[in-house]
């Protein structure tokens, strides 16, 4: 008897993947735990294996193909096997099947849509007549620099209202090759308007779903700290010269919000709907920047972990995201987040709360600034973090107190020792 494999749910957020590549043919044998396709789901491209001995009989899902949790994806069976019930028994549907509790959903294939460009070196091969009547709709500014340039309007395309011809269009008009016309929106050259339509990968979709879905219903407010760092820079200086050790500031920022949650654990909250959870253990997600967006692998029980270890993992999960060879398990289980974009010179910025946690962390550059010490202004090297709270869960006042800790741990980095 044949058996049906259904696309699977690899992540907690996924409701559709992609097929990245099949690696059985139809009509080649398969074993039990033998790997059958690579598939895209919203975090990583994932192997998939199959439960079952027998032969690979249909396809469901082509490669490069989208499909809903739970379509069908492959059957497999005996060698000549009748499978005409099974794929009769599921009918087309125009749109994917998003219930992640359906069981037997239908047959559906969601083709990604391929990039469309609009021509910049072809000009369309047929002219376009702008006239009704033998009335050529245009305005007196326009028809007066068309005769002063030769133009006639009847092949020019009109870009304003009800496809009036205004002055911009005769500006932008380009004669067509075969001597009739090219207008604005068929021009060639530097004032062409051209795009690109790119699909949405699974990972920018979950994203778009996800931060929309927190932004609009937790109640987001920020808190603006100035961080004094000429301690932590001289700290890292001396820690890297140390032969075999190296971290860097984000390491020292990690090991500091760790310590700072464990005194503040309202900070280190999530909202539950009927209930608010209080962690007693600090799982940071750590965001890095991939491809298709934004990924947050988690540093488990962070503040028992020292800045080797720390700066280990990073890196680790850090070469593992661009891959996209992480796990479930790596991005699961966060209690709270760091965005730190310091490194690529931004200043400061306000980050949304990343579910389930209550709060988010957004970390600047580090940036040399007058400071005033002992009466006097002297240079002095500052970095802006923004704090972004859940109001449902942090209030200003806990918030306030959790960046004061966070401050004192980093403006002096050798207590993180103690």
């Amino acid at each position: 008897m044949a058996e049906v494999i259904y696309m699977p749910k690899l992540s907690d957020t996924m409701t559709e993947g992609v097929v990245a590549s099949w690696l059985k043919n139809v009509g080649d044998a398969v074993k039990n735990g033998e790997l059958l396709a690579e598939i895209e789901t919203d975090k990583a491209t994932m192997e998939f294996e199959s439960f079952y001995d027998g032969v690979l009989l249909h396809i469901g899902v082509e490669t490069g193909k989208s499909a809903p949790v739970n379509a069908l994806l492959a059957i497999i069976g005996q060698a000549g096997e009748d499978i005409s019930s099974y794929l009769n028994a599921a009918p087309v549907a125009e749109e994917p099947v998003k219930n992640e509790e359906v069981k037997s959903a239908p047959v559906v294939e969601t083709p990604v849509p391929k990039p469309v460009a609009v021509p910049i070196n072809e000009p369309k091969s047929t002219p376009i007549l702008n006239v009704s009547n033998d009335k050529v709709y245009a305005s007196p500014l326009a028809k007066k620099l068309a005769e002063e340039k030769g133009i006639d309007l009847q092949y020019v395309t009109g870009s304003g209202e009800n496809g009036r011809i205004v002055k911009r269009d005769v500006d932008h008009y380009i004669p067509h090759p075969n001597g009739t016309s090219s207008s604005a929106g068929q021009s060639v050259g530097l004032t062409t308007e051209t795009y690109s339509d790119e699909p949405i990968s699974q990972m920018r979709k979950t994203i778009a779903r996800r931060l929309a879905e927190s932004k609009f219903t937790a109640p987001h407010f920020y808190l603006t700290l100035d961080i004094a760092m000429d301690n932590a820079m001289a700290f890292r200086t001396s820690v890297n010269a140390t032969e075999g050790y190296k971290i860097s500031f984000n390491d020292i920022v990690v090991k500091a919000v760790a310590l700072s949650l464990k005194k503040h654990p309202t900070v280190n909250s999530s909202w539950m709907g009927e209930f608010i959870r209080r962690n007693q253990h600090v799982n940071i997600g750590v965001a890095v920047a991939v491809e298709d967006g934004l990924l947050v692998p988690v540093i488990r029980f962070a503040d028992t972990k020292g800045f080797m270890q720390i700066s280990s993992e990073v890196k680790e999960f850090a070469g593992r995201a661009k891959e996209k060879k992480l796990q479930p398990a790596d991005w699961e289980g966060n209690t709270f987040t760091i965005s730190n974009l310091g490194m690529f010179g931004i200043e400061s910025f306000t980050a949304i709360v990343n579910p389930p946690d209550s709060c988010i962390l957004a970390v600047g550059g580090i940036k040399e600034v007058p400071v005033v010490k002992n009466g006097q202004v002297v240079p002095g090297n500052v970095m802006k973090v923004t704090l972004s709270c859940d109001h449902r869960v942090v209030d200003g006042a806990s918030g306030s107190a959790f960046l004061q800790t966070f401050k004192n741990y980093m403006e002096n980095p050798v207590s993180m020792l103690l």
